[in-house]
């Protein structure tokens, strides 16, 4: 006797027998979007699950093994409700959907709580931790978040400040990481203070300018609404009304990071991100990341989101060389 499910008005899954599954998608637009442009979204499916998987007029039939296909169901749902809250569906969701960590609850609209919206695009939270730091961003007023590259830190971060700059909740967000490269003496390079320090925070103008337009983000920045700053030039200021974030902080001192917190005053939020991984300092031992979390752990109003490789949003073989160099790191000590 076939098993049918309804999950919503969108959509239909009907069990035909242990390998065989059939989801019927009563909304033209999001059978597309789910489809993709010439199928591309079902090849992509079919190979990343090892699945067959045919598509004939608002059905979609899908063939393999039972774990195989619940995989495939679980990336179908994800995908269909990404499309009712965003309307949009992206080669990376098609990506994240089958990740081979994701859960059941991950597939379902309520995991999708944490939305930013931004001018251009919806942003959603990809994983547990991810919605746990949206969360904090916008509820808390110092957050640290430790994790590898890939894990949205940044990206997420400069979605929620200028998403509140929008919103006139901050007068204002700066952006601000510590130059090792230069030394700190930024002095000696050329241009103004902007053109020396832009190419140590180019990934953060590439959300900014992905999120809300090139255009919209200079002009904030001439009117001084977006300030660019090093790290050492936070000494002796006071915050107020504005949203802080400080990328890269694995390359600061202890000494950096107090400084950078210490400088918060009203209505404003101060966020420090970085990747113990990848300290750039000669003396990697003079990295205060590590340490100013150790030492804030307990304080209850900072909260502290640390991620790691299975929360990685990029490509899945970033996933995989990061727990590789892991597990090289790991052997080299013993």
């Amino acid at each position: 006797m076939s098993e049918i499910s309804k999950i919503n008005q969108s959509y239909i899954i009907k069990k035909i027998d242990p390998e065989t599954v059939n989801i019927q998608i009563n909304n033209n637009e999001i059978l597309m979007s789910v489809v993709g442009q010439f199928n591309q979204n079902l090849k992509e499916l079919e190979k990343l699950t090892n699945t067959k998987i045919f598509f004939r007029g608002n059905s979609i039939a899908c063939k393999g093994k039972s774990k195989d296909l619940q995989d495939l169901l679980e990336a179908f749902k994800f995908l269909i409700n990404k499309y009712l809250l965003t309307n949009i569906i992206e080669k990376n969701d098609i990506i994240f959907s089958i990740r081979k960590n994701m859960k059941p609850e991950d597939s379902n609209i309520k995991s999708f709580q944490q939305l930013i919206k931004t001018p251009r695009k919806s942003v959603i939270a990809r994983s547990k931790k991810q919605s746990d730091y949206i969360k904090a961003l916008r509820e808390n007023d110092i957050i640290m978040s430790l994790g590898p590259a890939g894990t949205g830190k940044s990206f997420l971060a400069v979605s929620v400040a200028i998403t509140l700059l929008l919103e006139k909740k901050v007068e204002r967000v700066i952006l601000s990481r510590p130059a090792v490269e230069a030394g700190e003496k930024l002095g000696f390079l050329p241009g103004d203070m902007k053109e020396k320090v832009d190419p140590y925070l180019r990934p953060l103008y590439d959300a900014l300018y992905e999120l809300f337009g090139a255009d919209k983000i200079d002009k904030k920045i001439e009117t001084g609404e977006i300030e660019i700053a090093p790290l050492a030039f936070m000494r002796g200021r006071t915050l107020k009304n504005c949203f802080a974030i400080l990328d890269e902080a694995q390359n600061a001192t202890e000494t950096q990071i107090k400084m950078f917190l210490t400088r918060i005053g009203e209505n404003s939020k101060l966020v420090v991100n970085g990747d113990p991984s990848q300290i750039d300092l000669i003396n990697k031992s003079q990295s205060g990341l590590v340490k100013s979390k150790n030492t804030l752990k307990d304080i209850q109003e900072i909260k502290i989101i640390e991620f790691d490789h299975t929360d990685v949003v990029r490509h899945p073989l970033v996933s995989k060389i990061i727990q590789a160099y892991n597990k090289n790191n790991i052997n080299d000590k013993n």
